[in-house]
């Protein structure tokens, strides 16, 4: 039971006060601040703070004692490397839209690029790594998302009423087929128009959406980010493309699971996301980054309805839990208010990283672990986290104080069920 010092990663589209309110940093921050990263990406990571005041790479210490820190189940399915990576994501400006791959596409691209002799830091890399990438988001705050293609037959209906005659035929196109196969050849045909009729069609576009957003129709919210994507991004194909996906907005708490081949974009907000310990990203516009047409096509999924938003599984008052299919891990809430302060037991089975969003909690261990360790307290408080390894005994956290809202929260990631 250690402390975390994490790296904070200052992408372009990053805020400039919601990492740094978080650490109790001053604001705004002279760049902008995308990402805090807790785990063991070898780009980045953590470093745990020993009680001598030294600090050690956490990929040191999984390199060192990887039985000790993951455990033995983790170390049979993933070998030495920690499988997921915790962040927190403060978006003030869209990120590019993107898929992954599934784990069979990653091992199969890696070894094909590794047999090209692409280097694994090239613009033009694909698959850096040969495993899998699904994650999840959880918002903090309000947090604006397109994930996943719309039911074919609502975004027919959406065409329909933005009537835009440059796009009458592409239109039709998938009227006479409104499933996968049609999502497909509509995509296909967007995402590969040249520059030239991107530049004819997409002012259309832009003009239409300008005057539905004005009668306030049901696809306003979907026509609005049209409009913020095309200043953004003019020109590009991923405007259009985004005319295709579920336009979300998810409530604190709420969360939405991206499996592999799921298109998606964050636009706007913060959230805690959890991810599998990997870089292999297709995108596939809104970004000057490498696009790979093609083989974002063999990655992607078309099929096609609304996206579920997952509200969390309530284990007991003060946990809630995220249920996913992905095995690199899991991440679970710990929530107090002044009528459920209680304790909560967490067991160490696995290797976990807990992180205090909001006021602060005390975490005990050794007294009630079964294994003769001796008792150790800790205070985290709003934005410090924690590194558990596996052969930890169990942790009992305890509220200490609610912030100024009468709430306490941890989050809990950890690598999922074997």
């Amino acid at each position: 039971m250690e402390l975390l010092r994490n790296a904070v990663r200052p992408y372009a589209w990053g805020s400039r006060t919601a990492i740094a309110d978080l650490l109790g940093r001053p604001v705004p921050t002279p760049h902008p601040e995308a990402e805090l990263w807790m785990g063991a990406h070898p780009g980045d990571p953590s470093r745990v703070v020993r009680s001598d005041g030294q600090e050690v790479s956490l990929l040191s210490l999984l390199d060192s004692d990887p039985a000790h820190h993951l455990g033995p189940e983790c170390v049979d399915r993933w070998g030495g490397r920690l499988p997921f990576l915790l962040k927190v994501l403060a978006a003030d400006e869209p990120l590019s839209l993107q898929a992954h791959p599934s784990a069979a596409q990653a091992a199969e691209g890696f070894h094909r690029e590794e047999e090209a002799g692409i280097a694994r830091n090239a613009p033009n890399r694909n698959y850096p790594d040969p495993t899998a990438k699904p994650e999840l988001i959880c918002a903090l705050t309000e947090f604006h998302a397109i994930a996943g293609f719309r039911d074919a037959q609502r975004t027919v209906r959406l065409l329909d009423e933005l009537a835009v005659p440059s796009l009458r035929a592409h239109r039709e196109l998938l009227a006479a087929q409104p499933d996968a196969d049609g999502l497909r050849a509509l995509f296909t045909t967007w995402i590969t128009l040249p520059e030239r009729y991107l530049r004819e069609a997409l002012p259309d576009l832009l003009d239409a959406c300008v005057a539905y957003v004005r009668g306030r129709g049901e696809f306003t919210l979907e026509c609005r980010t049209v409009l913020e994507l095309g200043e953004a991004y003019p020109n590009d194909a991923g405007v259009l493309a985004s005319l295709l996906l579920n336009r979300l907005v998810l409530q604190p708490g709420e969360a939405i699971f991206l499996p592999a081949g799921n298109l998606h974009a964050y636009l706007h907000g913060t959230g805690i996301e959890i991810l599998a310990n990997s870089d292999n990203i297709l995108r596939c516009g809104l970004t000057p980054k490498h696009v790979d047409v093609p083989e974002l096509l063999r990655v992607l999924d078309f099929a096609s309805g609304n996206m579920r938003v997952l509200k969390g599984e309530s284990l007991d008052a003060n946990l809630t839990a995220y249920r996913t299919p992905a095995a690199e891990f899991e991440l679970s809430r710990l929530d107090w208010t002044a009528a459920e302060s209680g304790p909560v037991l967490l067991d160490c089975a696995g290797p976990q990283i807990l992180l205090c969003t909001r006021g602060s909690v005390r975490l005990t261990s050794g007294a009630h672990g079964g294994n003769g360790s001796l008792p150790r307290e800790l205070v985290l408080e709003r934005g410090h986290s924690v590194w558990l390894a596996a052969s930890d005994p169990a942790v009992q956290v305890h509220l200490v104080e609610l912030d100024a809202d009468g709430n306490a929260q941890v989050f809990r990631a950890a690598a999922g069920t074997f």
